[in-house]
């Protein structure tokens, strides 16, 4: 099997970081696993992918940071973000943020690499910088019908909470709130 090295995006690196998106939007899963679709995404100009790689460098605001997985010859295999929820606030679903904690979004990994653990291996930096960050928890929403997803966030420690997440008005789908606590040692 190849090797890879999960690291966090540089603020030049815009143009794979777009890339990468558009190859996840085109996956058969990205209706179930991305609230984006191609098209939209696709359609938006250069100073856009610029910003979202800014923010999420180890240079930005530190509100935001991408983790990618990043193969011995160049390619980006796999992906994952977090984004730091404050109490006080509302989500993107219009529930209110009760604590200091992480969101992944994002999670996206090439065909060839499924089953290797690069999921969890990009979940796992994900979740330690969301300690550095003195974040209570870090949470993720997955689509009721992705169990694949569901399987691999369960296997790296995620627990669902109960809590449904509608996906659209009218629509009979929903997501799933799964979280994983900071462990009391790291308090």
């Amino acid at each position: 099997m190849y090797t890879y090295v999960v690291r966090v995006v540089r603020a030049e690196e815009w143009a794979p970081v777009k890339a990468l998106r558009l190859l996840a939007l085109e996956d058969p899963a990205a209706p179930l696993a991305f609230l984006e679709t191609y098209e939209t995404a696709a359609e938006r100009p250069d100073s856009f992918w610029q910003e979202r790689a800014a923010s999420a460098s180890a240079e930005g605001a530190g509100t935001v940071r991408q983790f990618i997985a990043e193969a011995e010859d160049g390619e980006w295999a796999g992906t994952v973000t977090l984004l730091v929820e404050e109490a006080g606030s509302v989500d993107w679903a219009g529930f209110p943020v009760e604590r200091r904690q992480g969101h992944v979004v994002g999670v996206f990994v090439r065909k060839q690499w499924r089953g290797s653990g690069m999921t969890a291996d990009l979940l796992r930096a994900a979740v330690e910088w969301a300690w550095e960050q003195d974040l209570e928890r870090v949470r993720l929403i997955v689509h009721e019908r992705n169990l694949r997803a569901q399987g691999a966030y369960r296997k790296a420690g995620f627990r669902p909470t109960g809590r449904t997440v509608p996906l659209a008005e009218g629509s009979e789908d929903n997501e799933y709130e799964f979280v994983l606590e900071r462990p009391e040692s790291d308090r």
